[in-house]
């Protein structure tokens, strides 16, 4: 027993002096490697903070070293903040790693546009690995972009300002003429971006103005309301190039370019009840909630939104959302929504033209049109009428079968609708809708001169790049010159003319290899 004693005793004492030489550290000498040598971060507004940024740091030594510093080379006054070995600072000493192996770095930056070099707005430092000769550096470099921030005001009892939503409150503002530090806050110009904390809301009586150029950034949570006799004029023009330099762009604050295409990073633009006289022309919104929400309209005969080359892309929920609205359209283009790409729910009135609804959301149970006259209550339901729902020249298609979807509750109101010249995908495999009165493709007062795809490979759009929101259709597209001329009374939404015989949707028709 003693002996076997003394074997465990002699076997743990020489574990221990291994462990101790295993982990004996020698200072670095310069060698190490680095997953980057320049960290870019992506570009951010003034005085908001960046994502997190990682930078692996490797020792490809057979030995353990200790790096003896680490650190910014601008110091404590850097804009930017490290993390090494989960503890957050600007300064590290004696940071060990072992032999064969990394560990990471990871960096944020809040800088403002002051900080930033004045002729290319670049904000920059280094992380300094080392002392004197054997010191290593990797560069990191960010765009600090100016910016109009437009937010609720916060009061002296610590409380901020909203808005009322009929009996409740949100997160909001107002918009206002003469505001003290931003002038007048109802003319949105291509000076600057603007980003919207909250709701920005324009007031009764007033109009919001958007020119050509303008890029519009909102927060998570916020948005636009149009509220009752407001209006909201968005003056887009034509784009000579991909960067869309004279459209109007509203998406998310988010700028790093894995945010680039993601969906519901804020929340939507809400026409309330009694908004009027709205315009809206070379718009791009993506990655809302709701892109457009429309809660009734204006009482008039008139459009109460009238929509021109106008793309919507990447809603979680709905792309245009309608409940007893009056919109017109001509060049629209929406895709990639969690559950229609327009939906003219509880009635209304609706003339689209040359547009394309298309839905590639990567799940099912998605579509591209919806129209319907009900909304449920506890009663029952109550139903509004469809005065028309009018889709000329139009392309309506997507991942899913059913490319529309049709529901009738009223047996007396008006539901009045029309597919003119129109593709529309409608594979109804099962045959469970043959005898549905909605659908019956052979009424020519409903269906006129359509192009039905019963299956994935009949009437092909033949688009682009789906996936990119690319919807130009190429030279073997079904849907090329069989449009009805008649209605092709205005250029495609790349400002191309419409001549000879015209594609249905959007776009012309170009060669796609």
């Amino acid at each position: 027993m003693y002996r076997l004693l003394l074997v465990c005793f002699l076997g743990f004492s020489m574990a221990l002096t291994s462990c101790r030489n295993d982990f004996d550290f020698e200072s670095a000498t310069g060698d190490l490697r680095f997953s980057k040598d320049t960290v870019y971060l992506d570009t951010v507004f003034t005085n908001i903070g960046s994502s997190t940024y990682t930078l692996k740091v490797y020792n490809k030594s057979n030995k353990n070293i200790s790096i003896p510093r680490v650190a910014l080379a601008k110091g404590n006054a850097s804009k930017y903040r490290l993390m090494v070995d989960g503890m957050p600072g600007k300064n590290f000493e004696n940071v060990e790693l072992l032999a064969k192996d990394s560990m990471f770095v990871f960096i944020e930056v809040t800088a403002d546009v002051i900080d930033a070099n004045t002729t290319d707005f670049l904000y920059t430092d280094q992380i300094i690995f080392g002392e004197g000769s054997q010191a290593q550096k990797v560069e990191l470099v960010t765009l600090i972009q100016d910016a109009v921030f437009l937010y609720p005001q916060k009061f002296t009892d610590g409380s901020t300002e909203t808005l009322p939503i009929g009996e409740d409150e949100i997160y909001g503002f107002y918009l206002d003429e003469n505001d003290v530090v931003n002038g007048n806050e109802l003319h949105w110009t291509n000076d600057k971006p603007y980003v919207i904390y909250g709701y920005a809301a324009i007031p009764s009586n007033k109009t919001l103005l958007v020119d050509a150029g303008a890029r519009v950034h909102f927060h998570a949570e916020s948005g636009l309301i149009v509220a009752n006799n407001a209006s909201l004029h968005i003056h887009g023009t034509p784009s000579t190039t991909d960067a869309k330099e004279n459209e109007v762009i509203f998406e998310g604050d988010r700028l790093e370019p894995d945010f680039t295409d993601v969906p519901g990073q804020w929340g939507t633009v809400w026409f309330t009840q009694g908004s009027t006289n709205n315009q809206i022309e070379h718009l791009t919104l993506k990655n809302a909630t709701v892109g457009l929400l429309v809660s009734g309209n204006d009482g008039t005969p008139t459009p109460t939104i009238d929509l021109k080359n106008t793309q919507i892309y990447n809603c979680s929920n709905v792309g245009i959302l309608a409940r007893t609205g009056n919109i017109e359209g001509r060049n629209l283009v929406v895709n990639n929504c969690g559950q229609a790409s327009f939906a003219g729910s509880f009635g209304g009135s609706y003339e689209f033209i040359h547009c394309t609804f298309a839905n590639y959301w990567s799940r099912p149970n998605q579509t591209a049109v919806v129209l319907d006259d009900f909304i449920k209550t506890a009663s029952g339901y109550t139903i509004e009428p469809l005065v028309k729902a009018n889709f000329k020249n139009c392309i309506l298609y997507g991942s899913s079968n059913l490319s529309i979807n049709l529901q009738r509750k009223g047996t007396t109101t008006a539901f009045n609708y029309k597919f003119d010249h129109c593709l529309i995908k409608f594979a109804d495999y099962g045959n469970s809708l043959a005898s549905n009165p909605l659908y019956q493709f052979s009424n020519a007062n409903l269906y006129t001169t359509c192009l039905i795809a019963t299956n994935s490979t009949l009437h092909k759009p033949e688009f682009k790049s789906p996936a990119n929101n690319e919807f130009i259709i190429s030279q073997n597209s079904a849907a090329k010159g069989r449009a009805k001329v008649q209605y092709s009374t205005f250029n495609d939404i790349l400002n191309q003319a419409r001549t000879g015989a015209t594609d249905m949707g959007a776009y012309n028709w170009t060669t796609i290899d």
